[in-house]
């Protein structure tokens, strides 16, 4: 999700998040009221009972109506014994059948009730560990439309300067349900997914995957058929619907590999489009030699315009910046969002308390990015930048459960927003990298792209993984050789910051580090002594400086040390 996104919206949200804060009861049925929806959290048990392996969507999207009808088959394995089959759905869309399907495709009906945003498919027999259970829902109605899109989500019904549709979906905070029924946990990704979308003439789908086929259905309509080869986020399956010309291309990846790049973009946008499209392959070129190849070269690498600002759908990345590069001469949103292909994408939070491995992972890599098109100065600059838009309320990384909305917005109140995840995020990563130097740290961000370097050659889905903080704390030791339980303890499982104490002594000044509740904080420290610059390590926590009378001290000139004032 773009970095930027709490200096525009907060004033927008903030009465449905206050109705989420003062009404739990009505926070957790999702009501109308509040704001429309969160996701993850602690995980049901009766949906902890299976693993969805393949999802597959028929729907028909009815612009004018702003409505949708279709079809929703979840085929799952039961991996403890459950007599339910519960699945999420938002409150607007009704559903009007459910089924049992066997091997041959015959339904059986299957009795379901509405509890809030969740519905609960009554299985005849309690099915065991081991089986496989395929459950068709039917369901329709006009889903909520997104009011402030991509951070408060549903569908967004948009227009074209010359009036006709130009419709897609945004729902990372709000989860999957706001449209179609799905397990709306991060933990549980189907292995594949198809798509079967329905529009009417002339408009376009662009969805993830890969394009199977287009099928005229002689109604005004036709389908548009895309199939997902890798597992996937379920907020990342995402609709793109709009009368669109296609900008394409091939992309050599670092493997060898030959791979389709697609740009759909509005018919008025098609030469910013053009202007823009070098860009993606040079952007993917530089995730490739850093983290290892784009993950998901069976598919594509696909870009589609939408009116909101962006999102990284999986080989859709939706991008609305309006065709235009910074300072440093790129367009930061897509380098952002195509960066998350591999954070978020391919290295996935199986819970949203690991949220920053997405998003500060990849506010990282656009530092790296502006260090690499505008010079040193200017990845130190935007770490800067940065910094300065901490709020320190809440972990980075805390150890228990959380919810996309806890994440987003700070603790304890959950009101105001928090980009720490972010900012915080990547500020900790570029004091690490300080503090192992460049070629352990690069060597573990490559690590914790592809954990093994035999995986650098699979397409298959092999190549996706769900990850914790502990995973890379784990991958930094791994490659540094020093223990970091302390550096993860101090900057990512509590809030507020380490500060560095500078205190006058005879023939000296002592150093000495304060971290949160006392815990121990062993940062060595760059210092410049009479124009002199070193490294001091600081293995206790302090150390006493030799300074003699009218030698300037400057301590972290480069600020490369995350603390507090």
């Amino acid at each position: 999700m773009p970095d930027r996104w709490w200096r525009g919206w907060l004033i927008a949200l903030l009465p449905p998040v206050i109705l989420v804060i003062m009404a739990p009861s009505l926070y957790a049925q999702r009501t109308l009221g509040a704001r429309p929806s969160d996701s993850g959290g602690p995980l049901l048990a009766e949906q902890a009972a299976y693993d969805v392996k393949h999802y597959d969507l028929a729907l028909r999207v009815n612009p004018a109506e702003q409505s949708i009808t279709g079809t929703l088959e979840a085929r799952a394995l039961i991996v403890h014994p459950t007599a339910w089959f519960v699945l999420d759905l938002d409150e607007p869309l009704l559903v009007s059948a459910v089924a049992a399907v066997d091997e041959q495709g015959k339904e059986q009906p299957l009795s379901f009730e509405r509890r809030g945003g969740r519905l609960w498919v009554a299985f005849s027999l309690t099915r065991q560990p081991g089986e496989t259970v395929r459950v068709r829902v039917s369901y329709g109605g006009k889903p909520r439309v997104a009011p402030k899109p991509p951070w408060v989500g549903g569908f967004v019904w948009a227009k074209t300067k010359d009036g006709q549709p130009w419709v897609s979906t945004a729902c990372q905070n709000d989860g999957a349900d706001v449209w179609w029924p799905c397990k709306d946990h991060p933990s549980d990704e189907p292995d594949t997914m198809r798509l079967r979308i329905t529009v009417p003439e002339p408009l376009a789908c662009a969805a993830n995957g890969r394009l199977e086929g287009v099928k005229a259905n002689g109604d005004g309509t036709r389908t548009y058929n895309w199939f997902v080869s890798t597992p996937i986020n379920n907020y990342s399956v995402a609709l793109n619907i709009a009368p669109y010309r296609t900008i394409e291309g091939k992309y050599q990846s670092v493997t060898g590999e030959t791979v389709p790049v697609f740009f759909w973009v509005l018919p008025e946008n098609y030469e910013s489009g053009q202007r823009l499209f070098p860009q993606i392959a040079e952007m993917i070129r530089f995730f490739e030699e850093r983290l290892g190849p784009y993950p998901f070269r069976a598919d594509k690498i696909g870009v589609a315009h939408t009116s909101h600002l962006g999102m990284e759908h999986q080989t859709v990345t939706a991008y609305g910046n309006n065709f235009q590069n910074n300072e440093d001469g790129f367009d930061w949103l897509l380098f952002h969002e195509l960066g998350h292909e591999w954070w978020a994408n391919q290295v996935t939070a199986g819970d949203w308390r690991d949220f920053w491995l997405h998003e500060g992972f990849q506010s990282y890599m656009d530092a790296l990015y502006h260090g690499a098109k505008g010079g040193e100065e200017s990845y130190h600059r935007h770490i800067a930048g940065l910094r300065r838009q901490l709020r320190n309320r809440q972990p980075v990384a805390p150890r228990e459960s959380r919810t996309s909305v806890q994440m987003y917005l700070a603790a304890p109140d959950y009101v105001a927003s928090d980009g720490d995840i972010y900012n915080k995020g990547a500020a900790v990563l570029h004091t690490l990298r300080h503090l192992i130097g460049d070629r352990a740290f690069f060597a573990a961000l490559r690590r914790m792209a592809y954990p093994d370097a035999a995986l650098e050659r699979v397409t298959d889905g092999r190549q996706c993984r769900f990850a914790t903080t502990d995973d890379f704390r784990a991958l930094a030791e791994r490659e540094s050789g020093v223990k970091l339980d302390w550096f993860f303890e101090v900057y990512l499982r509590q809030p507020q910051l380490p500060r560095l104490v500078t205190e006058p002594r005879e023939g000296g000044v002592m150093l000495r580090w304060e971290a949160p509740g006392g815990l121990p904080f062993p940062m060595p420290i760059e210092v410049s002594v009479g124009g002199q610059t070193r490294r001091v390590e600081m293995p206790q926590g302090s150390v006493l400086l030799p300074v003699a009378a009218g030698e300037q001290l400057v301590v972290d000139a480069r600020q490369w040390v995350l603390r507090g004032e």
